[in-house]
């Protein structure tokens, strides 16, 4: 991996399924729909806790909110410095990360060096906080080498909980599958996870499964990615990974109304704002030929905060040829 190719490898590690790191059940709740602004009012009422350092931290990384990031730091380091907790040091590896996806080519690599940093301590800390051995395998497999990438330290991650954690371990030998284009063998180790009521290997195995199915929608397989997809949708039907998943599978076979009716679906359900429904919303609706109705779907999206910039991009594109 060169270094123009860091940014993407940092902004798919801070967009890792969010992890039961918060005590409060409340404020895990706030943080896993998104409803980051209830966390920030009720973490701002406890000054100097640590779990309000971590509540603060991964919310400003929720939002991208750069000030808040930089601002987060000093409580999450004094956390890590005073009393040390794997918690903190995660924490501080995604603000870390989410700050290594907006910055210059000559910081990059110093930030991409400190999140790394951070995820080892944690793994340290706490040996079975599954988050941050995720977060570092992740790391370890999408950095380049220069940067601390290495599929071989992904892979003894992996050894390493086998005794303590079995189910977990087949989730990262399965992302260390993914790495390696093994896509086959990434669906044995998947297929064979039993997360039970584990929701932190629950959120990263429905967010391995995410990316099997556009695995197989990029290889034009629809066959596979519906079925992958109606999966996701049965299994999570809270989530809108599933019907997102059907929708832009129907919208690549030139199928606008069905895209649609999934896509609508999608844009109600917990996880919504983090992926580009609307900008595909709009798409199917142009295909369809209701330029009103895509105007507004596009609209809506630049006007989201979590967008990907490069899915902003081609939505701006696209009003303007409505224009």
């Amino acid at each position: 991996m060169t270094l123009r190719l860091l940014p993407l490898a940092l902004a798919l590690l801070a967009g890792a399924a969010q992890a039961d790191l918060l005590k409060d059940p409340q404020w895990q709740a706030w943080l896993d729909t998104g409803k980051t602004a209830d966390l920030v009012r009720a973490a701002q009422g406890k000054p100097g806790d640590d779990q309000s350092a971590v509540a603060l931290a991964l919310a400003a990384a929720d939002d991208n909110d750069a000030t808040r990031l930089e601002a987060s730091i000093p409580a999450l380091q004094t956390c890590i410095d005073k009393r040390p907790q794997a918690v903190c040091a995660y924490a501080l590896g995604r603000v870390y990360g989410q700050q290594a996806m907006t910055a210059s080519v000559f910081k990059m690599a110093g930030l991409a060096g400190k999140t790394k940093e951070q995820f080892v301590k944690a793994v340290e800390l706490d040996p079975t906080l599954f988050e941050a051995r995720t977060g570092l395998t992740q790391f370890y497999l999408m950095a380049p080498g220069f940067a601390g990438g290495s599929t071989a330290k992904a892979k003894e991650l992996a050894v390493e909980v086998q005794p303590r954690q079995p189910e977990q371990a087949k989730l990262l030998r399965a992302l260390v599958a993914m790495n390696d284009k093994d896509w086959a063998g990434a669906e044995r180790e998947l297929s064979s996870v039993k997360a039970g009521d584990d929701h932190p290997l629950q959120r990263e195995l429905r967010g391995a499964w995410t990316r099997v199915g556009f695995e197989h929608m990029e290889q034009k397989n629809f066959t596979k990615a519906r079925g992958v997809f109606e999966a996701l949708q049965r299994d999570y039907p809270a989530h809108a990974a599933g019907p997102y998943g059907l929708g832009r599978t129907a919208l690549d076979q030139d199928q606008p109304d069905e895209a649609i009716k999934s896509l609508e679906r999608a844009r109600t359900l917990e996880g919504a704002d983090r992926m580009p429904i609307d900008h595909r919303l709009g798409q199917a609706l142009i295909a369809k030929g209701d330029k009103a109705a895509a105007k507004v779907a596009l609209e809506r999206f630049v006007q989201n905060k979590r967008a990907n910039p490069r899915n902003v991009e081609e939505a701006r594109k696209l009003l303007a040829g409505l224009a």
